[in-house]
């Protein structure tokens, strides 16, 4: 059973910078698609960015282009969300998530999550 961990949440001013981490608590991520979501109270579980297995194609959420970027470190078995010019609309739980399928922004095809790391973008 794989196992996530996100780690790198926190508090930023807005125009600033965070970058999210999703480890397995053991073995590695590399057939895995990645996908991370956010979520607010009230709101469903949003897709925010993802990355394929292998070649490693990419698909980000409108709201986030141009500012976010998903990456993979195999050496390290993580991948990461790297997120740049944060706006307070930026601000929920983020989770990680992993399937042997195709990358996509839809939740509900992601079979393992973690269990989400806050991030709030607040003057």
């Amino acid at each position: 059973q794989l196992q996530l961990v996100e780690s790198g949440g926190g508090l930023v001013q807005p125009g600033g910078s965070l970058r999210l981490s999703c480890a397995a608590s053991s073995g590695t991520l590399d057939r895995y698609a990645i996908g991370w979501f956010r979520q607010v109270p009230g709101k469903g579980r949003e897709g925010v960015a993802c990355i394929d297995s292998g070649d490693g194609d990419t698909a980000y959420a409108d709201s986030v282009k141009g500012r976010f970027t998903i990456s993979r470190d195999s050496a390290k078995h993580t991948v990461y969300l790297q997120m740049n010019s944060l706006k307070p609309q930026d601000t929920g739980v983020y989770y990680c998530s992993a399937d042997e399928g195709l990358a996509t922004l839809n939740f509900y095809l992601y079979a393992y999550w973690g269990q989400g790391t806050q991030v709030t973008v607040s003057s």
